[in-house]
């Protein structure tokens, strides 16, 4: 037997203030902003900052933003959704007109309305001590005078080089002569730095009624796309109550759909059933157990989930004990099942970067932003370094889906930041990148750190699986080759990964003892994730 909880890392502890981020660079921003009295909301918009910067192929101000905060003055746990909505002439006729079934991985016609700069000033107008402008000094540096290229970045330009290529400004910029950049050099966006300094000077103006916005519109239509400078204004950020379920006497709050946040409830709904401690940690049936209660979520998930404002999701229902009672008991211990009717609508989409912030006062952040997919739409805005998410990708086509194309419409979004309460005060925050996996790592996550007592760092690296919606599991090298024959002899299609696999996600934790006033921290070596304490 393995030693499931086996780490490469030191555990990190504090007794002040934490941060993780998805790269360095990031987590010193962050904790910069700590270190000179900021709280933790203008510490993660430092931190998010600085990843829109190096690493542009994951998030940046063409994305979409969600995020959880506690305020330890107010005591509640808000969530903000700044997910964009499709433009107004973006309708399931006119993209069927253009001969789509789906909507396209790539270009124009898969990008909605950016919502992140809006999030950003709405988070900080709110709860801030900060502005926007002086955040955004902390990027510009890394734009201007470059950062370091990493293999990541390498390995994700050498995919999408002949796309980026193709899409002129994106190419011009990440592929300076026409080549993959070698892993040291240093990677240069003067464009973005003056995008920066246009919303250091107007705020959000800049790009939701201003040249920016203008840029993207202009842009769109020589690209045949649907955008107009009223769908840009007309663009609102939402303040939500999170959704809620009791896990095992803590709480756990995620985003309310439009995003996939439910699907984590529903699988920790349906494990609470189950005394998952009485079994051994990397057993062929705790995996076959979570799998199964995986699939069950997505199926409602894929059914239900889309924008609220177009149609009614059953939420009450869809969280219901009895509910939970009922799907997991339809659960075969013995064979795995394939005859659950799952949608894919993420079709990839790994390219998410997530950060988790204390500070000293008790304010607890975790946030979540992305392009969905590596360098999104690939479509850069010329002469202004942004690069546009393709979050459309999570719209149906099917006219009778609850989630169909619609004007003005959010898109199911895989996105959901997670904060874990006890006593009505954040104990654990956690998330990851990862599009349909996301959910799967954070219940992993979650039961190791509640049902095996780990600590985040035993958390986050210890073997990971993967369930697709083509029925194939993934499982990291590290599990007992005895668990993963048993889960063959189920009947899963198991395929076998690297030992810290990137597709398993870049998962954080910060864990938050009162009683002794400790603050504990892990990070995912899978990706670049780093967690800086005091």
């Amino acid at each position: 037997m393995t030693n499931h909880f086996a780490t490469h890392r030191p555990l990190l502890m504090g007794t002040s203030w934490m941060i993780t981020a998805d790269h360095p660079l990031a987590a010193r921003a962050g904790a910069a902003v700590l270190e000179s009295g900021g709280n933790a909301v203008d510490a993660a918009i430092a931190a998010n900052l600085v990843m829109t910067t190096v690493k542009p192929h994951m998030c940046g101000i063409g994305g979409d933003l969600f995020m959880l905060i506690h305020m330890a003055a107010g005591g509640t746990v808000e969530a903000l959704n700044a997910s964009g909505r499709a433009p107004a002439s973006a309708t399931l006729e006119a993209y069927r007109e253009r001969g789509y079934r789906h909507v396209p991985e790539t270009g124009i016609h898969t990008c909605t309305v950016p919502g992140t700069i809006a999030g950003w000033q709405a988070a900080l107008e709110k709860h801030g001590t900060l502005g926007l402008d002086t955040l955004l000094a902390m990027a510009i540096p890394y734009a201007q005078n470059g950062f370091p290229v990493y293999p990541e970045l390498v390995g994700i330009l050498k995919e999408r080089q002949d796309i980026l290529k193709a899409s002129g400004a994106a190419g011009e910029t990440f592929l300076p002569g026409g080549e993959i950049p070698r892993v040291g050099r240093l990677m240069v966006q003067p464009q973005l730095a003056r995008s920066y300094r246009m919303l250091m000077e107007n705020g959000p103006d800049a790009f939701y009624k201003g040249p920016l916005g203008e840029a993207l519109v202009a842009h769109s239509e020589a690209m045949g796309g649907f955008f107009s400078e009223a769908d840009l204004a007309r663009h609102t950020v939402e303040w939500e109550t999170p959704i809620t379920s009791d896990y095992r006497g803590y709480t756990i709050a995620t985003q309310p759909p439009n995003s996939q946040g439910i699907a984590l409830l529903m699988q920790a709904n349906m494990l609470a059933t189950r005394d998952l401690a009485a079994m051994a940690v990397d057993s062929a049936e705790l995996v076959h157990l979570m799998v199964e209660a995986k699939k069950l979520a997505f199926v409602d998930r894929d059914a239900h989930v889309c924008d609220p404002a177009f149609h009614t999701i059953p939420i009450a229902e869809m969280l219901s004990p009895a509910r939970a009672g009922n799907r997991i008991g339809l659960i075969d211990p013995d064979r795995a099942a394939n005859g659950y009717d799952a949608q894919d609508f993420t079709r990839g989409g790994d390219d998410t970067v997530y950060l988790t912030v204390v500070d000293a006062d008790g304010n607890a952040v975790v946030l979540i932003q992305s392009l969905y997919e590596a360098f999104g739409s690939c479509e850069m805005v010329p002469e202004t370094g942004m690069v546009l998410h393709n979050r459309g990708r999570g719209f149906s086509l099917d006219a009778a889906h609850p989630n169909v194309l619609a004007p003005s419409k959010r898109p199911y979004h895989t996105l959901h930041p997670v904060m874990i309460l006890k006593d009505g005060r954040p104990a654990i925050l956690l998330g990851t990148p990862g599009a349909d996996g996301q959910t799967q790592t954070n219940i992993q996550l979650a039961i190791d750190l509640i049902d095996f007592d780990a600590d985040p760092q035993q958390a986050n690296e210890a073997p990971r699986w993967r369930s697709n919606p083509d029925g194939s599991l993934m499982m990291e090298n590290r599990f007992p080759e005895k668990t993963i024959a048993s889960l063959k002899a189920k009947g899963h299609d198991v395929r076998v990964v690297e030992d810290y696999a990137e597709i398993m996600g870049s998962s954080q934790v910060i864990t938050i003892d009162r009683e002794n006033g400790v603050l504990a921290a892990g990070a995912d070596p899978r990706r670049q994730a780093y967690a800086i304490g005091k």
